[in-house]
């Protein structure tokens, strides 16, 4: 269960999987997650995309590298994150509207930021007074 007074953030599927499966800034997050600093926040529409994705072929020999499989590791989200199943933008805000689902997220529940490596979000820069980052200058906001 996330910690009382963590930074909460909603972090896109990109990097959250990048996160899970390989070493990096991404990775550093999932520890800070883990470790009760930061709150990741996700809706059932997001946990949905990380199954997707998880289950391409493509991601078989990372998982088996890394001895899970796409249940054990979307149950282990589950118990990290506080799922919150936000309304519908009232209209299209993001150039690719598959990312809307991140900013209705964002605007449901006010978290800290937004992360993610996906350049038609990053180009927003902030939403609803929410920063948009990359990993590594979330990374540097939370040890801030």
């Amino acid at each position: 269960m996330p910690s009382d007074g963590s930074v909460r953030a909603v972090i896109d599927t990109n990097v959250l999987l990048s996160g899970l499966l390989w070493p990096g800034k991404p990775h550093a997050l999932i520890e800070q997650i883990r470790a009760g600093a930061l709150t990741l926040v996700i809706s059932p529409a997001l946990l949905a995309e990380l199954a997707e994705v998880i289950n391409r072929p493509k991601f078989k020999p990372v998982l088996a590298r890394s001895n899970t499989n796409p249940e054990r590791m979307l149950a282990e989200v589950r118990l990290l994150a506080e799922v919150v199943d936000p309304p519908l933008l009232p209209e299209p805000v993001s150039r690719d509207p598959d990312d809307d689902a991140v900013l209705a997220l964002a605007a449901a529940t006010r978290p800290d930021f937004v992360i993610t490596g996906d350049d038609d979000l990053l180009v927003l820069g902030i939403y609803a007074g929410i920063p948009i980052l990359k990993a590594t200058e979330a990374i540097a906001r939370i040890a801030g």
